[in-house]
């Protein structure tokens, strides 16, 4: 398989942002020192479909040096560093398809070589992988040892078809590990949103309503940062426990009916479908931006906000599209994609220190592992949790 980058005069300055991340990963990094020794992916295929970015391509070069032979394809068309991209080919001879933009026909080509390749490991942000492998490549799954997810959208498809019997293969759910939820979800989600909203807009955030749409760790993260910057937080949320956590957490909880009519920044970082729809749009106040943290672009109702627009404006400034509503206008940033990926870096490489050494570990445990996994979705082992926290604790 011949790798499909945008550009790969571009590796010399992603190695200097691969080395820049790495500098931030230590617990990684002992991993990857452990693995140069032990070999315990030698003669196995993964094949991830995940971000590409810096941190991500430290998480693949320790891969790499356990033994493994990589598929890296983007699980998002907007995440993809295209340098990053570009070191992994030509600086460490990584198999990359990712490029920057790339469309839907594009993005599956990608998803279906990484298949191709016969893996006996996958790495998914979001399920898009697995859930073409159920589809497409069902009988390629007795060969699949094991699959880590990373998002909490991808682990909610996933248990739905556990729940439903229709798992092919073993799943583990690095998403909901601690070292996983409870700093990269929180601290890594909340920065990095804001600071997509920021880059995107120059919006100044203090003063502002900004509606927060979900109260899981990453809504958590993403409402705590903005009232450290001086929002007035607003918080939407179906879960009654949730939003009473919200309100006792200090922030005004409300509809998103009531939300829509006062909130001057929303922000949907649910995992969920449709979570700012029609009415909600017609509810807003002129200048009102949108954006969404969840990984797919569902949780805006997209499609309702151009049948509602008379007119729409394409990047009236990077990452911005202008939607006119009558006198009114309504900003998306990031075409409803990962506005902290698609408008920013991503998380910091510090907190996907503790996320991607316990995936590595992760996947060690499966290869390790005497027999196959049962058929369903494993949580990580308290083992690795504690590993992982130690090392960084350290």
């Amino acid at each position: 398989m011949t790798s499909h980058i945008k550009d790969i005069r571009l590796a010399a300055a992603g190695e200097k942002r691969l080395k820049w991340a790495g500098l931030d990963m230590p617990v990684l990094n002992i991993i990857k020192a452990e693995f140069s020794r032990t070999k315990p992916f030698k003669g196995k295929r993964i094949s991830a479909c995940m971000h590409v970015t810096a941190e991500t391509a430290n998480l693949m070069l320790t891969l790499k040096a356990g033994g493994a032979d990589i598929t890296l394809v983007a699980s998002n068309p907007l995440s993809t560093q295209d340098d990053i991209a570009a070191t992994l080919v030509k600086n460490h001879g990584i198999k990359v398809m990712a490029v920057r933009g790339e469309d839907n026909k594009t993005y599956y080509e990608h998803l279906n070589q990484a298949l191709k390749e016969k893996p006996q490991i996958t790495m998914d942000d979001g399920a898009d992988l697995i859930s073409l492998l159920h589809n497409k490549y069902a009988a390629d799954a007795k060969n699949i040892l094991g699959s880590m997810e990373e998002t909490t959208t991808g682990v909610i498809r996933l248990r739905a078809l556990d729940a439903h019997g229709k798992l092919k293969l073993p799943v583990i759910a690095v998403n909901d590990a601690k070292t996983k939820n409870l700093f990269d979800n929180r601290y890594g989600t909340g920065q990095s949103t804001l600071d997509g909203i920021i880059r995107a807009t120059d919006a100044l955030i203090a003063g502002k309503n900004v509606v927060v749409a979900g109260y899981g760790w990453c809504g958590k993260g993403f409402a705590m940062r903005a009232r450290g910057m001086g929002a007035k937080v607003i918080v939407t949320e179906v879960d009654e426990i949730k939003a009473l956590e919200a309100a006792m957490d200090g922030f005004q909880v409300m509809t998103m009916d009531e939300a829509s009519k006062i909130g001057d920044i929303f922000c949907t970082i649910t995992g969920d479908m449709h979570v700012i729809v029609f009415n909600h749009f017609k509810n807003m106040k002129s200048g009102s931006v949108i954006c969404n943290s969840g990984h797919f672009d569902v949780e805006i109702d997209i499609p309702a906000l151009k049948k509602l627009a008379t007119k729409v404006n394409y990047q009236v400034r990077n990452q911005v599209d202008e939607y006119i509503i009558g006198k009114k206008r309504i900003y998306l940033l990031a075409e409803g994609r990962l506005v902290n990926l698609a408008a920013a870096e991503g998380h910091p490489a510090s907190v996907m220190d503790m996320s991607f050494a316990t995936q590595a570990l992760a996947a060690e445990s499966v290869v390790s592992s005497k027999k196959r996994l049962d058929i369903k979705v494993h949580n990580v082992s308290e083992e690795i949790e504690k590993r992982v926290a130690g090392l960084k604790l350290k």
